[in-house]
């Protein structure tokens, strides 16, 4: 499987469809990536208030992913 396909697995939910809260929750991801990479390699400190909100954002999606149910085709 190449790289593009499983990016594009990333972002489907339960029911295989593209969901915005996956595609959210991988915005954050990287934000929070580059930003540890800023701090490492050129000494950009992010505001803590701001890393804590991106962090509980995708802690938030995380939980909402795990209690959601999945639909039924009855």
């Amino acid at each position: 499987m190449n790289i593009i396909n499983y990016l594009k697995e990333l972002l489907k939910d339960k029911t295989n469809n593209y969901s915005l809260r996956e595609f959210v929750i991988a915005i954050c991801v990287i934000l929070i990536v580059s930003s540890w990479f800023a701090q490492l390699l050129f000494s950009v400190s992010t505001p803590e208030y701001m890393f804590y909100s991106i962090v509980s954002l995708i802690a938030a999606g995380c939980f909402g992913y795990s209690i959601e149910k999945t639909k039924s085709n009855e």
